[in-house]
């Protein structure tokens, strides 16, 4: 629908994010007005060229002021909700951001007649043994009972060139003499593409997915976490030996990271806690057609993406020949 044959308005909270940045991208590409809700506007003027002139806006809005969030909202015909952390960080904690901001925002999109559109992540759960994956349920429920026409994503882990996953062990196997491997690395991943998550939002946005569901997002392959290690050092032309850190000794090492002021921890103990549970598409998602290939989207593998941005890592990075390895 167009307002004064106006494309249509989106609000993307979150936009500047990694995720976040894509979905502004694709929205963009479709002609869509796209209004950019972030904490800090000033330092997101690089999403503007992303389309013509004028049609993407940059607006300040935090989920824990609802003035913000509502003022963000207005006048938006689909909202998208990009913000999450895998971390907490001060006042920024898992129930303030993922399940109190998601409600505050619910009820915003609500109150202006839009459709919303939620990225959550798979084993998002109000059960869950971990903060980050209970915060994450309860955001779903709350959506369900709100907005039961919503559409929820539900991602595995994300990669693409800014990723904090493969980045993260790239950047551990440039710099120390061995990389742990959590709970013997036998935990199941689906890695998904950003292009591809952000491709379901669009399609959510378009309206040419069923709303009122929650679609389950995993790559082209299930990789363990020794998997996705054993890539790392394959692609960035390096030998590391990979050690068995039992779940306990890894969450006592996360406690200890977390408590380092303003340093990011390497990994938390919720984090760990999320890890002894494979992180997969479910074979319901997969019977009833709530994945990637069941709204049309052939997934991209990891493979096929990973060398792009990970030669940086490389001993001589893109200069790196075929010889022994670092």
């Amino acid at each position: 629908m167009t307002v004064n044959n106006l494309p249509p308005l989106v609000t993307v909270f979150g936009g500047s994010g990694f995720v976040g940045r894509h979905v502004v991208r694709t929205l963009a590409k479709r002609g869509y007005r796209v209004r950019v809700a972030v904490r800090r506007p000033d330092l997101a003027g690089y999403l503007l060229p992303a389309g013509y002139v004028g049609q993407i806006s940059l607006v300040q809005a935090n989920l824990r002021y609802r003035q913000s969030v509502y003022k963000a909202v207005e006048g938006s015909a689909h909202v998208v909700n990009c913000v999450g952390i895998l971390f907490e960080s001060g006042r920024n904690t898992f129930d303030a951001v993922q399940d109190v901001g998601v409600r505050l925002l619910a009820e915003a999109t609500k109150a202006a007649g839009a459709k919303l559109t939620h990225i959550s992540a798979i084993g998002a759960d109000p059960q869950s043994a971990s903060s980050y994956g209970r915060s994450k349920g309860r955001a779903e429920v709350t959506i369900q009972s709100m907005l039961p026409d919503a559409v929820i994503l539900r991602p595995s882990v994300i990669f693409g060139a800014d990723d904090s996953f493969f980045n993260k062990f790239a950047s551990m196997a440039r710099s120390f003499p061995a990389l742990p491997l959590v709970g013997g690395g036998k935990t199941r991943l689906q890695p998904v593409y950003v292009e591809d998550v952000a491709e379901a939002v669009g399609r959510s946005v378009d309206g040419t997915i069923a709303s009122g569901k929650t679609y389950e997002l995993g790559g082209g392959e299930v990789m363990t976490l020794r998997d996705c290690m054993e890539t790392v050092l394959r692609v960035t032309n390096r030998e590391r030996p990979l050690i068995s850190l039992p779940f306990g000794v890894a969450s006592l090492i996360g406690s200890i990271a977390s408590m380092v002021p303003f340093v990011q921890p390497p990994i938390t103990a919720d984090q760990v806690q999320l890890l002894k549970s494979d992180n997969v598409v479910s074979d319901a998602a997969v019977k009833e057609g709530r994945t990637l290939a069941g709204i049309g989207i052939r997934p991209t593998l990891p493979t096929s993406i990973l060398p792009s941005y990970l030669v940086r890592y490389r001993p001589q990075g893109q200069f790196t020949g075929s010889g022994k390895a670092a």
